[in-house]
């Protein structure tokens, strides 16, 4: 049954797809865990898609080529909005180092009439370094991995997002107070 069968929803019961994209490293988990914590804590439905775990257990064997990335943010993305399809609050914190697989999540969404809320937890890449929560930077600067997202594979920037948060300059309390701003200002929240 679709929002629009069910008659009007309060916004407990409107899901929304918070897309929280940005560099390894930049905050996006930390974010969304606090996020879901204060939105539970209101009684929302909520559910962390956490980039680690969907490759672990939806999108396993999938490499790190273009093709495969842009085939796990997709399936990613569904997961996403079927949930938010059923009025729970599917926080993302993905890389989605690409814009237009970044644009198709949003059309499915859009398509759907399902809210999409993407924000860009915009940390430059040499805090990302510095924080190297998972060596994944170390690792690329002894030439262990190649394809690191923000080292020699792109990250392309959301032109437009809903929100671009400055991780590195705030909180997390403040990241998450002004992802939940724009989320109340949706009434999402």
């Amino acid at each position: 049954m679709s929002v629009q069968d069910r008659g009007a929803v309060d916004a407990g019961d409107r899901g929304a797809t918070v897309w929280l994209t940005g560099l390894p490293s930049a905050g996006k988990t930390t974010i969304a865990r606090a996020l879901a914590d204060r939105l539970r804590s209101e009684g929302h439905r909520v559910e962390v898609l956490d980039g680690d775990e969907m490759r672990q257990f939806l999108t396993a064997g999938l490499g790190f080529s273009r093709e495969d990335r842009d085939v796990n943010v997709r399936r990613i993305g569904y997961v996403a909005e079927l949930l938010a399809r059923n009025g729970v609050k599917a926080l993302v914190p993905v890389i989605a180092p690409y814009a237009d697989t970044r644009k198709a999540v949003r059309a499915r969404h859009e398509e759907a009439g399902v809210p999409f809320v993407e924000v860009h937890v915009a940390t430059p890449v040499e805090v990302c370094a510095e924080r190297d929560v998972k060596g994944l930077y170390a690792k690329a600067r002894a030439g262990e991995i190649t394809g690191m997202t923000g080292v020699d594979d792109p990250y392309e920037p959301p032109e437009a997002p809903e929100l671009r948060i400055p991780a590195h300059a705030q909180t997390v309390e403040e990241s998450v107070a002004a992802v939940h701003a724009a989320l109340v200002a949706r009434g999402l929240a």
